[in-house]
């Protein structure tokens, strides 16, 4: 059956998201060490004065990152109560989407270097 679309529940839809995302953070360390990575990456971005291109890679890198970290919390969190006893596939379940977040984090400090590595090396040797 099709739900009907009211304003009233849109806006609670966003209630919904961002108690998600409360939840992220409160419960979940490495999501606070991702918010912190974040702010640094930002801030020296900020500072270096980053080019439109460079702030659209960096963007992509954190947005992958906190994609497939909050991902990774919700299949453990579906699995944890599917099945609460140890299981060798929801294990492996929960390995692979932990690799996700690997995978992400890997690509988000290539970006990283590679947009903010050059600009730093040039604030670095002005300084030297």
């Amino acid at each position: 059956m099709t739900e009907k679309w009211t304003l009233k529940k849109r806006t609670a839809s966003f209630g919904y998201a961002f108690r998600g995302l409360g939840i992220l953070l409160r419960d979940e360390p490495n999501a606070r060490v991702h918010l912190f990575a974040s702010l640094v990456v930002v801030s020296t971005a900020l500072f270096l004065s980053i080019d439109a291109t460079g702030w659209r890679w960096l963007g992509l890198a954190i947005t992958a990152v906190w994609l497939t970290e909050a991902l990774n919390t919700a299949i453990e969190r579906i699995a944890d109560a599917a099945v609460p006893h140890p299981h060798p596939l929801i294990g492996q379940a929960k390995d692979v989407a932990a690799a996700a977040v690997l995978l992400a984090a890997l690509f988000a400090i290539l970006i990283g270097v590679s947009v903010l590595g050059p600009a730093l090396l040039r604030v670095w040797a002005r300084h030297i």
